[in-house]
């Protein structure tokens, strides 16, 4: 037993005899539960799953403040009961989607595919056919591994950028599962390159532009009814990888037990666009794919923490849900 190992071509995670501690036995149980959910039939996990969802989105008071505030300041026009019950259907949803993660990363990715639904695999086909570089640009949804895992496991090569996660184990087999049928995963903390590398040599990448980045690195550009310090680096990807940027979204559906995967046309536009258009477009292209599906987004995330000049960063402000409050 070795403990993870990193180089520099890619991330692979190893188990560690510490992960053996009773201090992860509680983690382990968690790990074990949602095994036991991937043989679980869908229709019989997802009802349990969303009620102990919505149930941990009333006690996780710290995560449902910045989904209200990101909510206000993203669709200050609807109603406040129309945020709370985007903020439900979202907490309903994150344990639903990665039940089908867990599924994906245990079963015959055959049982998986019955119950997944493609729009606009064409494009893909196309570029496939073609032996095209393709970085697809994907919205921070709850199911967001699944496109990548399945389109590994028919064949194709997959690089994806992620954030270690605070607990170890958690890392460990959540890494291990998205790597289950192949392709390579970069930790955001080894920098851009080794992705690049990659992407370069014909794996298909996977980038998520949601992260907040600070001032000096960014672009203040429209998001939804607000603004949003985004990072034009897709710009700049697309032509030092010569690569085809696909906007992608996957969709859980619980009441059908199916997986909807959007796929948008790819962004030529973007090849001799300036940084503050190639900000917008990408901007653009989260509203198109996550408008219609709100519940499926990560709202929980501080995606508005970086603000212009003289203004408060929403999630400091104390007039907005104060601690103590319902």
């Amino acid at each position: 037993m070795e403990k993870e190992k990193k180089s520099h071509i890619e991330f692979i995670p190893e188990f560690q005899k510490a992960f053996l501690h009773p201090r992860y036995w509680g983690s382990w149980l968690g790990v074990f539960a949602f095994a036991g959910l991937a043989w679980t039939p869908a229709a019989i996990r997802d009802p349990l799953l969303g009620a102990l969802g919505r149930t941990a989105g009333k006690l996780a008071k710290s995560a449902r403040r910045r989904a209200r505030i990101n909510l206000l300041y993203c669709f200050p026009e609807l109603p406040e009961a129309r945020r709370e019950a985007i903020i439900d259907s979202m907490f309903e949803t994150a344990p639903q989607s990665m039940a089908m993660m867990a599924e994906l990363g245990m079963r015959d990715p055959k049982k998986v595919l019955e119950r997944v639904d493609w729009h606009g695999k064409d494009i893909i086909d196309a570029m496939q056919a073609n032996n095209e570089k393709v970085i697809f640009l994907v919205p921070h949804g709850w199911a967001v591994d699944i496109p990548a895992m399945l389109m590994a496991a028919s064949g194709q090569k997959m690089a994806a950028m992620f954030h270690n996660q605070g607990n170890q184990l958690f890392d460990y087999v959540w890494n291990r599962v998205r790597r289950r049928f192949g392709g390579r995963m970069h930790a955001r903390n080894d920098g851009i390159k080794p992705f690049i590398s990659s992407v370069r040599q014909g794996y298909w990448g996977y980038y998520l532009p949601d992260k907040d980045q600070r001032a000096e690195h960014s672009e203040f550009v429209h998001f939804f009814a607000t603004y949003k310090a985004t990072l034009p680096a897709i710009g700049r990807l697309m032509k030092v990888c010569r690569a085809r940027v696909v906007p992608l979204f996957p969709v859980y559906n619980a009441r059908t037990h199916r997986l909807d995967i959007y796929i948008r046309p790819p962004m030529d536009d973007l090849m001799d666009a300036d940084d503050r258009t190639i900000a917008r477009r990408m901007n653009e292209e989260v509203e198109i794919l996550v408008g219609p599906h709100p519940e499926q987004y990560t709202w929980i995330l501080k995606l508005l923490k970086t603000r212009k000049e003289g203004e408060t960063e929403p999630y400091v402000r104390k007039d907005l849900w104060p601690k103590g409050s319902k």
